[in-house]
């Protein structure tokens, strides 16, 4: 069942958002070779709890952290520990935050020092696929549409659309419905209405789709070892018909043009 918000949820929920997107900030601001990626998660959740917020994937399902942080090949739910960034990886941070009683939730693919070109390109078009995904996300469209809209840009590029790892409804609970997955029919799978709020992320990886899960039953490779890319966005269609994208890369942004 979907549940449908009322525009005063929606704000709330842009509160939520907020302090996902400075949290993701303050991590970028570690993000250099030779951090451990235990840092970022005791910095991310130091500042989430700062700000009044409690850590959506700590503890859900057993998760053990703050942050998902996936480096290279891993494509989904990497466990921050004492995994060092090096030169030349990019690494994939999902955050989520929950305040007033909602969650937010979004990611972001970082680089590491100097990036070769062909991965640069891989994390750029993937950005690109989410913007392109949240073009068809408004009002009699459906869940197919942004589905779509993904899966046919990247594949022009030879990439791979992730199928087991999806997007997702949000609100008082970390995942609801509708699935939103990055691939599909046009055409297909729920319409789209007011009060709706759910998050698009693209998981494009550079080689096969197929993963693999590691013995910690949490970190999620690509079968071929090759890089994944990992963005995503929370849109909120709102009452009166708009489309909005509740999260935010500003704060992100603005910390790595500084770098």
């Amino acid at each position: 069942m979907i549940h449908f918000k009322s525009e005063r949820d929606i704000e709330i929920i842009k509160e939520s958002s907020l302090i996902v997107g400075k949290t993701l900030a303050e991590v970028a601001k570690l993000i250099r070779p030779g951090v451990f990626c235990g840092t970022l998660d005791k910095v991310a959740e130091e500042f989430i709890r700062d700000n009044g917020a409690t850590p959506s994937f700590k503890g859900y399902r057993g998760f053990p952290a703050t942050l998902c942080v996936s480096i290279n090949d891993v494509v989904v739910h990497g466990i921050p520990s004492k995994n060092e960034l090096r030169e030349g990886d990019i690494v994939a941070v999902d955050c989520g935050a929950k305040k007033n009683g909602f969650h937010a939730d979004y990611a972001y693919t970082f680089y590491v020092g100097t990036v070769a070109e062909e991965i640069k390109k891989l994390c750029e078009r993937t950005k690109e696929s989410l913007y392109l995904g949240i073009e068809q996300a408004k009002v009699g469209n459906r869940v197919g549409d942004i589905s779509f809209a993904i899966q046919s840009y990247v594949e022009k590029f030879g990439y791979s659309v992730v199928r087991e790892m999806i997007g997702h409804g949000i609100g008082r609970n970390i995942h609801e419905k509708p699935d939103v997955p990055n691939f599909g029919q046009k055409g297909s799978g729920a319409r789209l209405k007011r009060g709706m709020v759910f998050c698009i992320e693209p998981m494009i990886n550079l080689g096969k789709k197929e993963l693999k899960t590691d013995a910690d039953k949490w970190t999620t490779r690509t079968v071929d070892g090759l890089p994944s890319a990992h963005y995503e966005h929370m849109v909120a269609i709102r009452e009166n018909g708009t489309t909005e994208v509740l999260s935010t890369y500003e704060y992100i942004e603005e910390v790595l043009k500084d770098k």
